[in-house]
């Protein structure tokens, strides 16, 4: 579900689920409903997200005594889903990496939009799969390299780790983790830089346009639009993590993409 519990009026109002709300209500305005001023959406119930609750059920979803509630699968978020206007705004993305930050969420905004059509991530479904990766596997935009030292992949022959230091120097890094010297050295051919020289690996995780670019080049190079044009989250998790973990966490981020994204 995209809401798993209850918003507004007496909800429970998890962070997480007054996001959702408070962006759909910011992407639902027509002339039957036009909030004074867009809903700052930061995950806090406060009055003014219940008026706009209450003002919504009145003049969209035709309420006689409105309750400024939201609950799942209510006839209330059912309009909410229908009369929101289906696109990857700052609101939508800001509600979809749920643990996210403003400033982190204006960074990546410009960047989805121009670099993944390049990568022909271009449908809605296609979009959300790939949301709901790089949201899982990153903390939605937070963190672009690992938080383990990486020392686990010293000697890694497999990723091409054979130098000492290599499991330090190239630990995963990027919003789907590029792992290994191997990788490291392909992916730099492909941007034209040299990863190898010692400090550039950093580059990676420095730069969001990098952290973002290797994600999409892994993507394409395990061909996950297929899986993606399938809504096939279990395969592309497969792919990505090499297991499953996360799982519940991916589908979780693959329905609020859904949600902003797809009629």
């Amino acid at each position: 579900m995209t809401i798993k519990l209850s918003v507004g009026q007496e909800g429970i109002n998890v962070n997480t689920d007054v996001k959702v709300v408070q962006a759909a209500l910011n992407l639902s305005q027509s002339p039957k409903f036009n909030l004074n001023a867009k809903l700052v959406v930061d995950g806090k119930i406060g009055d003014k997200t219940i008026d706009a609750i209450e003002s919504f059920q009145k003049n969209i979803a035709e309420f006689q005594n409105p309750d400024g509630r939201v609950d799942p699968n209510s006839k209330t978020f059912t309009a909410l889903k229908k009369h929101l206007t289906k696109s990857l705004t700052e609101d939508a993305l800001m509600a979809i990496m749920a643990m996210g930050v403003t400033s982190t969420i204006k960074t990546y905004l410009p960047l989805f939009t121009t670099m993944l059509p390049k990568y022909a991530i271009n449908t809605p479904l296609r979009t959300a799969h790939f949301l709901a990766q790089v949201g899982h596997e990153s903390l939605s935009l937070l963190y672009t390299q690992e938080l383990a030292s990486g020392a686990a992949y010293e000697g890694r022959k497999d990723l091409g780790n054979i130098q000492k230091g290599d499991g330090v120097r190239f630990k995963g890094r990027g919003l789907i983790q590029l792992t290994g010297r191997d990788n490291y050295s392909q992916y730099g051919k492909y941007a034209s830089m040299d990863l190898l020289k010692t400090g550039n690996e950093q580059i990676i995780a420095s730069t969001p346009k990098y952290a973002l670019d290797v994600s999409l080049w892994f993507w394409k190079n395990k061909k996950l639009n297929t899986y993606a044009d399938d809504d096939n989250l279990r395969a592309i998790t497969r792919r990505v993590n090499g297991g499953y973990n996360g799982l519940t966490d991916r589908q979780d981020y693959l329905e609020r993409a859904k949600f902003f994204l797809i009629s």
